[in-house]
């Protein structure tokens, strides 16, 4: 199953909550600036897809396939942002667009980024971790 873009912002804002705790419905609609309707269908269907699960409390957590997703997403939006930090770009500029090429960008080129990123010693400050609203914001403009 080819997951979608909207899918995989939702498993990288869920990977990104749960840095700071349990996570919930509500977590994602106000991280994301969606309602919390929306939010309730997607993270259902997610987890009839068993990207996800939702325990009885209703705290969700991503499962083995739904976390490698997030955990690639988010490595991508990582590494690009400080590509783009590291070549002058403001860092909510290089938030913002690595946000939008994080889901296209194929795995050959990314790869290709890694090493040239390790081969030339291009640092940036620390990789940011981009709030995931200020993410979901940015990809909602560009849609």
């Amino acid at each position: 199953m080819t997951i979608r873009e909207s899918a995989e912002m939702y498993l990288e804002t869920i990977l990104v909550l749960s840095e700071k705790g349990a996570v919930r419905a509500i977590d994602i609609a106000r991280a994301m600036n969606f309602s919390r309707p929306s939010v309730s269908v997607t993270v259902h269907n997610l987890e009839r897809e068993h990207y996800l699960s939702i325990s009885e409390d209703s705290t969700i957590k991503l499962e083995p396939k739904g976390l490698e997703i997030a955990e690639r997403i988010y490595e991508r939006h990582k590494v690009l942002s400080q590509l783009l930090e590291s070549i002058g770009v403001s860092k909510e500029t290089a938030a913002e667009d690595a946000c939008k090429i994080e889901h296209d960008i194929s795995e050959e080129t990314f790869n290709c980024i890694k090493k040239a990123i390790k081969k030339s010693g291009l640092t940036a400050k620390a990789a940011p971790k981009a709030s995931a609203k200020a993410k979901t914001t940015s990809t909602k403009k560009s849609k």
